[in-house]
């Protein structure tokens, strides 16, 4: 197969080469380019429903690429640095879950903070893995979880000599970063393999001045979510490996849980954006730089709000920081993270990523401009001077340390039964709560309810945190394992 070049995009080329030749359909999706449901096509356009077809000799197959796919996939590996790509169609949720299915399985170890996102624990009910969880360090002031201490995992390598891979965020939600170069060299010298979920961080890859890369630092494996800061449609996302990872089997564990019908115009998302990037990557992310400095210097000029960025480094669990994530703390002019998310959105249209009990975060990216960052100074001035107050009986976001007791797969096939949120404490949790975004469990399968967690939950709700996973869509119950004699871990 002839090698391109960075400004090709095959998979995109194809697909506009198959609508110039007005190909009678006979095949699915069954609204035949629109004509089926007129209300779809004006609501995407003809040029895009025209676009949404099904795989065929012309256009590839995902499930196993040999022409427009692979050579789009080879593009990728290229501009990432990656020994080789996967073009993801079921979000960067598929992709961690597919990289944690592709290297352990049922009782192995992977070493991880708990601090990561619902997928990762996803993937071990799905798979029967063991976590090993090295907590993450904590900042009092933010009160947020930042990434894992090299001597931390140094020993939890040293406790688990048999796990067979180490994951590190990078970077975290918040835009933090561990010192992923010696946490690689430490699972490499143990003979484990480092994975990454950089779901926030595809644009390590082609800025300049930004923190390492997971390809670059030599990881085996990363989920890069290119929908986020890299242009993309969402739920597209790529999975990279590098050369000690087997491709085909990799391809092998994608296939068992990604669609067989993979969306060409997230496909085609994929292929022009990493074009994109290739060819103007490091102009576009130098101009969301400057975007972000503007607005942390601006908001801080304000008063109460702090958006944080290198000053934080210590070397260690904040080994670097992400500038272009605009994170901010917001408990010191008496209103939690959640209520200045909802005031924005409600009072002056402003839709940011997510807000916790101490912070927002508002994601500044390749599509950003001043204006837009100026407004946004503009409300929180404002929402300040209308609605700050004293932050006494404010409860700060911390890090729970986990009380593990059981597998996250145990635990969420186990038998259960459903009890009242304050009744639940002292039990065995056997189902996931969390805020999302992020996405960061505030308990997991498996893991004991105290009643700090339980604390943390109600006031969650109470201050409007839109929390997820559990059963009851209210989180008034929980589903606990019916066993009350379980004292020490299972595994």
């Amino acid at each position: 197969m002839e090698k391109l070049s960075q400004e090709r995009a095959p998979i995109y080329e194809a697909l506009d080469e198959f609508r110039k030749k007005r190909v009678v359909p006979f095949d699915v999706p069954g609204h035949k380019r629109g004509r089926g449901n007129p209300e779809l096509a004006e609501l995407l356009g003809e040029k895009c429903i025209s676009m949404d077809v099904n795989s065929m000799k012309p256009l590839d197959n995902l499930c196993h690429p040999v022409s427009v796919i692979r050579q789009a996939e080879e593009l990728a590996a290229e501009a990432f640095g990656a020994a080789h790509a996967f073009l993801m169609v079921g979000g960067t949720t598929s992709a961690v879950q597919s990289m944690i299915l592709s290297v352990v399985k049922q009782g192995e170890k992977i070493i991880l903070p708990r601090n990561i996102h619902r997928s990762v624990i996803g993937a071990l009910v799905l798979c029967g893995a063991i976590p090993v969880y090295v907590n993450p360090d904590g900042n009092d002031r933010l009160g947020i979880p930042l990434g894992m201490r090299r001597a931390d995992v140094e020993k939890a390598i040293r406790e688990n000599p048999d796990a067979k891979a180490v994951l590190v965020n990078n970077p975290t939600y918040y835009g933090v970063c561990s010192d992923l170069k010696a946490i690689v060299r430490l699972a490499h010298e143990n003979n484990m393999l480092c994975l990454a979920d950089e779901a926030h961080g595809t644009h390590f890859y082609f800025g300049e001045n930004l923190p390492v890369s997971a390809m670059a630092a030599g990881a085996d494996m990363a989920a890069v979510s290119m929908h986020k800061s890299g242009g993309s449609l969402t739920q597209s996302s790529m999975l990279l490996a590098g050369p000690a990872v087997q491709e085909g089997y990799v391809r092998q564990v994608i296939n068992l849980t990604q669609t067989t019908s993979g969306s060409y115009l997230l496909l085609s998302s994929l292929d022009i954006s990493r074009r994109n990037l290739a060819l103007r990557g490091k102009e576009a992310f130098a101009q969301v730089v400057r975007l972000a400095e503007y607005a942390r210097e601006e908001i801080n000029a304000i008063g109460g709000y702090y958006a944080f960025s290198r000053e934080l480094c210590n070397g260690d669990s904040i080994y670097d920081f992400d500038v272009t994530k605009l994170s901010i703390h917001t408990l010191d002019i008496g209103l939690a993270g959640i209520e200045v998310y909802d005031l924005l959105r409600d009072e002056y249209d402003i839709q940011i990523e997510f807000g916790d009990l101490g912070n927002i975060l508002a994601y500044i990216s390749i599509g950003d401009r001043y204006r837009e960052i100026e407004r946004l100074v503009s409300a929180l001035s404002e929402l300040r001077r209308r609605y700050s107050r004293s932050k006494a009986g404010l409860m700060r976001q911390e890090y729970i340390e986990p009380d593990v007791v059981v597998s996250p797969q145990a635990a969420f096939y186990a038998d259960k039964e459903s009890l009242p949120l304050r009744d639940a404490v002292g039990r065995v949790c056997s189902e996931f709560v969390m805020s999302y975004p992020p996405g960061i469990p505030v308990l997991a399968p498996g893991e004991r309810v105290t009643e700090e967690i339980v604390e943390h939950i109600v006031y969650a709700k109470e201050k409007g945190c839109s929390l997820t996973g559990a059963e009851d869509p209210a989180i008034e119950r929980l589903n606990v394992l019916k066993d009350q004699l379980i004292k020490v871990k299972s595994f």
